[in-house]
């Protein structure tokens, strides 16, 4: 259990130097739960002295950690994970409370980033430089794969445990140290990972957690000690940190927005299809950036499917965290609510049919929750306005189209590119559609195509802006730099008699 969240609505500490300490600020944020709008903590907005002190801890954290062995930071990340994995039920109860993800969804959130923290373990491999003998006469060259420096990671509300992870253990364990900024809408998860962390026995310095608004994130994004920043969030803030880190000389990774699309063929599996566009569309309250949020229905047969599609949209519902048959929870926030029913609103006066509204959603026994019922609205154009949107909420658009040709050309035409997927039967529609459609995660048969750990999350067009995305191989390129070394060492220098002192430590 917590030792520093253990009230029943506290203020939420800082991380500073291995130590959990109360900002000075006179500045909090609530934190409140989804569901009933209750106050369950306190988020301090960081002052800029505190900042200064994260980040100098990580500096000279750095000086150190640098040097440990990859073997040893490879042990605290298995500890690390061995420690995740035994209280994944209690991150995820904190998780709910705060997100109002179902308790499902919210072991889902938890378990996704525990399986990157083990690939991180795998850092002795993919550490490893190359070396190539004799490249001239008497000449060796040899690479060496060394960390950065302090980098910083700026995470978004809808996946407070998963994100965190994508990014703090890979660039800590590559010998980097690192300032977490997690949202300020669900700080709770972060704060308890970075208590499992220094448990795990990470030294101090290695981590930083601090917290706060646009004006703490651009701190890191001007401080010349952060050397790489990694963000997680809307389009029009992933631009912002992208530019300014990028004007700051900074290594940068942003993960943006999406509309994601769903191709479906005539010839695909009826019952598959409406399964799968339900929970990928309505699941974690769409509140996703690989979110199904546009079925493209290919040719007139799939036109009949509609009715289906209706009845099984209709047949889930919104509930809080602890209603197991609850589909998905509230969305974050008042602000999310009213942004998601205000781009619904516009569907019926731009000429879409709104089969299922889902504005105006109550919830028994918690009239204060930001539900938002189940929403399908037939029938969408490219140039309306909830196409054109992120909507981020559970709504599904669906759009008709007569050939695969035309929902390609739909497809790459959206300026986003995180995932699309298609569902049929015919593997050369799939290797077609795979090869031409401009988008950077493809699921054929599989409605949401993020990839296992030890590939890379690969969002592509307006969704990212960066070079080397978040975990797998990349993710260790983006957190490491290489060195090459070219060596020569004359013959005529070799010592002479016996050297008993050979020592591997």
């Amino acid at each position: 259990m917590s030792t520093v969240l253990n009230q029943t609505a506290p203020n939420v500490p800082l991380l500073i130097n291995g130590e959990f300490v109360q900002s000075t600020t006179g500045d909090w944020i609530d934190v409140t739960n989804p569901a009933t709008q209750d106050v369950i903590g306190r988020a301090p907005v960081t002052t800029d002295q505190e900042m200064a002190r994260a980040i100098a801890a990580a500096q000279e954290a750095f000086k150190s950690w640098r040097n440990v062995p990859v073997q040893e930071r490879m042990r605290c990340l298995l500890r690390y994970q061995a420690l995740l994995k035994e209280h994944h039920d209690e991150l995820a109860g904190i998780l709910a409370r705060e997100t109002g993800k179902t308790f499902a969804d919210a072991k889902g959130d938890v378990w996704r980033g525990i399986e990157v923290v083990e690939h991180g373990c795998s850092a002795p491999t993919l550490t490893q430089g190359e070396m190539t003998e004799n490249v001239a006469n008497g000449i060796d060259t040899h690479s060496i794969v060394h960390p950065i420096g302090v980098c910083a990671g700026i995470t978004p509300f809808n996946f407070p445990a998963m994100i965190p992870l994508w990014m703090f253990p890979l660039a800590v364990v590559c010998g980097n140290t690192f300032v977490l900024k997690p949202s300020e809408q669900d700080p709770l998860t972060p704060t308890r990972l970075a208590e499992l962390w220094h448990e795990a026995g990470f030294p101090a310095g290695t981590l930083q957690v601090v917290h706060g608004r646009k004006e703490q994130v651009d701190y890191l994004l001007e401080d010349p000690a952060i050397k790489a920043v990694s963000f997680v969030g809307s389009v029009p803030v992933a631009t912002h940190v992208y530019r300014t880190a990028t004007h700051n000389l900074k290594r940068v990774q942003c993960m943006g927005g999406a509309k994601n699309h769903m191709v479906v063929m005539p010839d695909a599996n009826k019952d598959q299809v409406i399964n799968h566009l339900v929970g990928a569309s309505c699941g974690a309250a769409g509140q996703r950036c690989m979110a199904i949020s546009v079925a493209v229905l290919v040719g007139e047969e799939t036109r009949a499917w509609m009715d289906d599609l209706r009845e099984a949209v209709a047949g889930i519902r919104p509930g809080p965290s602890d209603d197991a048959d609850a589909a998905y929870g509230p969305l974050i926030s008042p602000a999310a609510k009213e942004r998601v029913e205000q781009l619904i609103g516009t569907a019926e006066g731009e000429g879409a049919d709104l089969l299922l509204d889902g504005r105006g959603y109550t919830v028994d026994g918690y009239p204060d929750g930001n539900w938002v019922g189940p929403t399908l609205i037939d029938n969408v154009r490219s140039d309306m306005t909830v196409y054109r949107e992120e909507i981020f909420g559970p709504a599904l658009l669906v759009m008709h189209v007569d050939t695969l040709d035309e929902a390609i050309e739909l497809v790459n035409s959206n300026p986003y590119g995180n995932g699309t997927s298609i569902f049929t039967r015919s593997g050369a529609a799939a290797r077609k559609y795979q090869h031409e459609t401009e988008v950077g995660q493809v699921g054929v048969n599989i409605p949401i195509p993020v990839p296992a750990p030890f590939f890379s999350f690969t969002g592509g067009k307006h969704s990212f802006f960066g070079d080397l995305h978040p975990y797998g191989k990349q993710a260790f390129r983006f957190y490491t730099e290489t060195r090459t070394v070219i060596s020569r060492w004359p013959e005529s220098d070799l010592p002479s008699g016996p050297n008993m002192t050979i020592s591997m430590r």
